[in-house]
């Protein structure tokens, strides 16, 4: 008797060594500010199995009703242009944007993206003193203490939030809030 050949899991994500790498992805989308149409977007991610690392979403046009939603997302190339095509065909999407590859190839013209973080860390002694040193580093403001704690507010790319934090954990890290990424291109172009 033969073993079965075992299939690769239903994923947008699976990607073999043959296949094409995956990519990090910020698209931005402009939608209709009504009921329901987050939770049709975020349904078309989950109900093909696409991944969010990253949501933000505001109104942006008030006038208009429009806001704006951007997703960080990861996947093959192809993946991506299909997620950007099935994005496109939902009713309330006006415009659909890959903000990694605007002007050109990707990493021609990267977006400015930016994450607001707030960091709670418990310490004394030393380890206050550090972690005040590492928010002056950082740039992070004190917007609550007492003897016991901070609370840190820090923005700047995900990766330097990342770093941030990843220092605090020794240092008495109790919470962690993170607003998502907001991105625009660069250039005087707009959506």
């Amino acid at each position: 008797m033969t073993n079965p050949v075992v299939q690769p899991p239903a994923s947008a994500y699976f990607i073999t060594p043959e296949q094409e790498t995956a990519v990090s992805r910020t698209l931005s989308v402009l939608v209709d500010n009504e009921p329901g149409v987050l939770a049709r977007v975020i349904g078309m991610f989950s109900g093909r199995g696409y991944n969010i690392e990253s949501l933000t979403v505001s109104e942006t046009e008030h006038e208009k009703h429009l806001s704006r939603i951007t997703i960080v997302t990861r996947g093959a190339p192809h993946v991506i242009e299909q997620l950007k095509s099935q994005l496109d065909r939902i009713v309330p999407v006006h415009r659909v944007i890959d903000l990694t590859i605007v002007g050109g190839e990707p990493g021609d013209s990267r977006p400015i993206e930016r994450e607001l973080a707030i960091v709670k860390v418990a310490g004394t002694g030393e380890r206050r003193v550090e972690a005040l040193r590492l928010a002056d580093v950082f740039r992070a403001k004190v917007v609550d203490s007492s003897i016991e704690h901070f609370v840190f507010e820090i923005t700047g790319r995900s990766s330097k939030l990342d770093k941030f934090i990843g220092l605090m954990a020794p240092l008495g890290l109790v919470e962690v809030c993170r607003t998502g990424v907001a991105a625009l291109s660069r250039g005087k172009d707009g959506m």
